[in-house]
């Protein structure tokens, strides 16, 4: 009997796994959710209209398990409507104090939502909570332990793909947790608005992040709270190009406040053309140069979005820049 089900202690949060193709991965998420030694009290698993048999393996799991029988619910979209919006049905149907996202390829250890709602506890004007994410079958290499934001419009997750160091043991502050393995505070969330629907997927943990941020909220890292992930397993790498880069100058031009945007903008501008040349080395140029345009296309929209978040706005320009990275980009910090 796993230590969860034997001492059967619930905290107030909603688990939210969007699937889509996941194959074996998420049997063992909920698995590893099932053998938490505290469990949420409802776990959401929206359905993007998988075709792998997947679904049906959760329903099987489900079904076997007490601990996930009586906390889940499935949401089956019929359709593929993407990560943000995705999310944000599964966000609508939470209840608790806490929303906590998982992806399917991402397997918590046991203590990772107690030691998420325990980081909660201790830092009550803390919105947001990111987890130390391991690279699965690597032992030792981290995918990373939140994600930075440059001043220029470029977004990287700090540590990715290299050795766990001492200094990855300690918690801090961070610009944005991964929303791969994530907890937020649902009535912040929902202040928020959740998830930008017209992202799809690829950088609308970063928006939401960064709106959080401009409300007043900070980001923390938890390193006790361990899951280890597949990283790219449900990745194409020109859709992840195209979406990526495209959703980048969305969140710029959004979020920036202020006298900011003028300078962020021209860092973007030079920044792209670096960026554009080594994609196209790599046979992902034209995805990128679609990105740019398709973004251009979107500004109007954009910037209507950007009207209602920075009438909202609780800090100033200069506290959200101290939050940025400012110096040259080093992807691997």
């Amino acid at each position: 009997m796993s230590q969860a089900s034997s001492t059967g202690r619930t905290v107030p949060a909603t688990v939210v796994i969007v699937n889509f193709n996941a194959g074996e991965h998420l049997r063992r998420c909920l698995e590893c959710l099932a053998d938490q030694t505290v469990l949420p009290e409802r776990i959401v698993v929206v359905d993007n209209a998988s075709i792998d048999g997947s679904l049906a393996a959760c329903r099987r799991l489900v079904a076997e398990r007490p601990t996930l029988a009586d906390r889940t619910t499935i949401d089956e979209t019929g359709a593929n409507l993407g990560f943000a919006a995705a999310s944000n049905r599964g966000i609508a149907a939470a209840t608790g104090e806490f929303v906590a996202l998982l992806n399917p390829d991402a397997f918590a250890a046991p203590g990772w939502l107690a030691a998420m709602v325990a980081a909660a506890a201790r830092h009550p004007r803390t919105t947001a909570f990111g987890s130390r994410q391991m690279l699965a079958g690597r032992e030792g290499v981290l995918d990373g332990i939140g994600d930075r934001w440059h001043v220029s419009g470029l977004a990287w997750r700090q540590g990715h793909g290299r050795p766990l160091g001492q200094a990855d043991l300690e918690p801090r502050e961070i610009f944005s947790p991964c929303a791969a393995a994530a907890l937020y505070r649902r009535a912040a969330l929902l202040e928020a608005g959740g998830f930008d629907d017209d992202y799809f997927c690829f950088g609308e943990d970063v928006d939401l992040g960064f709106r959080l941020r401009l409300a007043g909220g900070h980001a923390r890292y938890v390193p006790e709270a361990v899951v280890e992930h597949v990283a790219g397993a449900s990745s194409d790498g020109q859709v992840s190009t195209y979406l990526g880069h495209r959703n980048l100058v969305w969140t710029l031009v959004k979020n920036t406040p202020g006298w900011l945007l003028g300078p962020a903008l021209l860092g973007h501008f030079l920044q792209s053309m670096v960026t554009g040349m080594i994609l196209g080395c790599r046979g992902r140029g034209r995805a990128f140069a679609r990105a740019k345009w398709d973004a251009l296309a979107g500004l109007g929209r954009c910037w209507r979005k950007r009207r209602v978040v920075q009438s909202g706005r609780r800090i100033s320009p200069w506290r959200i820049l101290m939050a940025m990275d400012l110096g040259p980009c080093r992807r691997g910090r």
